[in-house]
């Protein structure tokens, strides 16, 4: 099966959930505690190799995300900097 993402990211959204998770001043075991709450287990290791582009994002992961982070899932994909004034990078 062919991939559909090249090269060596492996995800679209990581460095918007870095933003956006320190913009809320919140650190990767605090992001991965409060998806534990919601029964998305991504331990802190994870957190951070997804926001490093290193691993892939499930659906469910990408909802709890946008959930904890305060934004839609499409802004995931979009916003820079933790500001949801700036769409489309």
């Amino acid at each position: 099966m062919a991939r559909i993402i090249d090269g060596d990211e492996l995800n679209m959204i990581g460095d918007n959930v870095k933003n956006l998770r320190k913009a809320r001043k919140m650190s990767q075991q605090q992001l991965s505690n409060k998806l534990e709450t919601m029964a998305i287990y991504i331990c802190r290791g994870s957190i951070s190799r997804i926001e490093d582009k290193k691993r892939m994002v499930t659906d469910i992961e990408l909802y709890g995300l946008s959930k904890i982070l305060g934004v839609s899932i499409e802004d995931l994909f979009f916003i820079e900097n933790g500001d949801t004034k700036n769409k489309r990078i």
